[in-house]
C-alpha cells in the first residue's frame, strides 16, 4: 500500500488533473500520507480523495494540497523559498509536511487541541523542524509574526477574514476556500498595496472554518 508503484499512480493522477510543478510533485512522492492517517484508512492514504483524521476534520486530497502549494509559490524562482507562511488549519500537519521544503518558517495555527498534540508528535517525528506551531484561533492570523509573505487556509469561512488581509505582505498571497458546505471557491488573493487581487481557483469542499478553540 505504499510502494512507490502505489505513489507513483497517485503522481500521474496529479499530473493529468493538471498539477505541473515537478518540485511539488516530488515532495508529494516523497512525503508518507499513511502516517498521517488512521491505522484502518492506510490502505486508502494514496488515493486522491480526502479523508477523517477526527473531530470532524479531514486530510485535504492530495490534488488540493498540490494545487494549494502550487499556487503559493508559483513567482518564487527555482531554489529560492518564502520567508515566512502563516497556516490557518494544521489539521494532521500533512499540508505543513508538503509546504515545508519551500518556506524558510511556516507559523502554524490549530484550534483543536487534541489534533495540535497529535500533529505536533508527528511533524517532529518526520523531521520537519522549519515549523512553529501555535494552538489558537485561526480567524486572529498571527499578528506578531505578520506580516507574511504567504497564508495559506484549509478551512472554509462565509467570507474572507479581514485580519488575514491585513497580515499579508506586498506581494504576498492568500490562499483560502470561502463559502458555506456545498457552495465553496478556491481563491487566489494577491496584495498589490492597498489593492487585493483575487484568482479563481475552482470549487472545493472544506471544513468550515470555527471561531475560538476546542480544548
Amino acid at each position: 500500500m505504499t510502494s512507490a508503484r502505489t505513489r507513483d499512480r497517485l503522481i500521474e493522477r496529479l499530473r493529468s488533473e493538471g498539477i505541473d510543478n515537478e518540485a511539488v510533485l516530488e515532495r508529494i512522492r516523497a512525503t508518507p500520507r499513511h502516517l498521517f492517517v488512521d491505522e484502518a484508512l492506510a490502505s486508502r492514504a494514496y488515493e486522491d480523495t480526502a479523508l477523517p483524521i477526527g473531530f470532524g476534520q479531514t486530510i485535504s486530497q492530495p490534488y488540493i494540497v498540490a494545487s494549494m502549494t502550487a499556487a503559493l509559490i508559483r513567482d518564487v524562482p527555482p531554489g529560492e523559498t518564502l520567508d515566512k507562511v502563516l497556516e490557518i488549519g494544521t489539521g494532521c500537519g500533512y499540508q505543513t509536511a508538503i509546504l515545508s521544503p519551500f518556506v524558510k518558517h511556516i507559523y502554524s495555527i490549530e484550534r483543536i487541541r487534541p489534533l495540535f498534540q497529535r500533529m505536533s508528535e508527528r511533524l517532529r517525528s518526520l523531521g520537519v523542524n522549519n515549523v512553529t506551531l501555535r494552538c489558537a484561533d485561526g480567524w486572529q492570523g498571527w499578528q506578531s509574526q505578520a506580516p507574511f509573505d504567504g497564508i495559506i487556509v484549509a478551512a472554509a469561512p462565509p467570507e474572507i477574514p479581514q485580519d488575514l488581509l491585513a497580515q499579508l505582505a506586498d506581494g504576498g498571497k492568500l490562499i483560502i476556500p470561502v463559502g458555506g458546505r456545498g457552495a465553496q471557491g478556491l481563491l487566489c488573493v494577491t496584495r498589490d498595496g492597498d489593492e487585493f487581487r483575487r484568482r479563481e481557483m475552482g470549487l472545493v469542499s472544506f471544513v468550515p472554518l470555527v471561531e475560538g478553540v476546542e480544548r
